[in-house]
Formats: structure tokens, C-alpha cells, sequence
């Protein structure tokens, strides 16, 4: 059992392309996950305009969205650029599976490695990146604006 899946147990999901129908639920996720969430014309420009980015959603059996993910595609490298899941539904293996969706399709485009950053607080998120075969690759000073909190940048070779 991965570190990440508490004694709630594992929740697998349906994770499917995210449409713009799906904004008022990723919101909802982005309000309550993050300091600074992300404006709906931020993920409307990514979904419409964005012909580099792949954007997706974790759907319960019930079709709750429950968490999402954002990638952008760049010649071999992806570049995750935001990942949540609602709180209620934490530590079910979720994120997991987002991440592991992204691989999928990182691979299927021939694409060589994946990076993020993750808040240097934010110990949950970074043990799973871990677990998962991200490497610290170095330090964003300052990277959160809304508490100028550094970035731990994190990379995973795919090939």
C-alpha cells in the first residue's frame, strides 16, 4: 500500500479530458486547496487557447469530480503546472492516479521526462512525487507570491 493511501482506503477513479463544463467543480477544489487559486479565465485560456497544455479530472463511480490535473507538452518534456484533489477525498490514492495519467499520456508522446514544483512545505505532496520517482532537482526561491515560499523543483525521466 503506497504511503499516500490512508486507513480511508484506495478510491479508484475515472480520470477523463477536462472540459469546460467541469470548471465549476475544479473551482470549487481550486478555492479550498490553494492561497491563490487559479481564476476561471486562467483555466478556460489552458482548455481553449493552450494547444500545449492536457488538462483532466478524477471522477468517482457516482461521477463526483474529485480532483484534477494540468500538464503542459513541450517537444519531450511535460511540465505539470497544477495538481489537486479535494480534501474530503485526500489520501485515496487519487493524486496517484492523476499523476499516473499524465505519465501515460507523457509517454504515448514520446516524451522524455516530467517536472513540477511543489511548496518546500508542503511535505504530503512532495512524498508522494517521491514515491512516485520525482528527484529533487533544486530550488525556486520565492516561487509562491502569495507568501513568497520557495518551490522545490522535481523531476522524473520517463524512457
Amino acid at each position: 500500500m503506497s504511503t499516500e493511501v490512508s486507513k480511508q482506503g484506495y478510491l479508484p477513479v475515472e480520470i477523463e479530458p477536462m472540459r469546460v463544463r467541469d470548471l465549476d467543480g475544479v473551482l470549487s477544489i481550486e478555492r479550498v486547496s490553494f492561497p491563490t487559486p487559479w481564476s476561471r479565465y486562467a483555466f478556460l485560456s489552458e482548455l481553449l487557447e493552450n494547444d500545449r497544455a492536457y488538462y483532466a479530472v478524477a471522477r468517482t463511480q457516482d461521477r463526483i469530480l474529485v480532483g484534477y490535473i494540468g500538464m503542459w507538452l513541450v517537444l519531450d518534456e511535460g511540465h505539470i503546472t497544477t495538481i489537486a484533489v479535494h480534501p474530503a477525498y485526500r489520501g485515496r490514492g487519487i493524486g496517484r492516479q492523476l499523476l499516473e495519467a499524465v505519465e501515460i499520456i507523457g509517454r504515448a508522446r514520446n516524451m522524455h521526462r516530467i517536472t513540477l514544483e511543489v511548496r518546500v512545505s508542503n511535505m504530503v505532496a512532495h512524498n508522494l512525487y517521491v514515491s512516485m520517482g520525482f528527484v529533487d532537482a533544486g530550488i525556486r526561491p520565492g516561487y509562491y507570491r502569495d507568501n513568497n515560499e520557495d518551490a522545490i523543483i522535481m523531476w522524473k525521466e520517463l524512457l
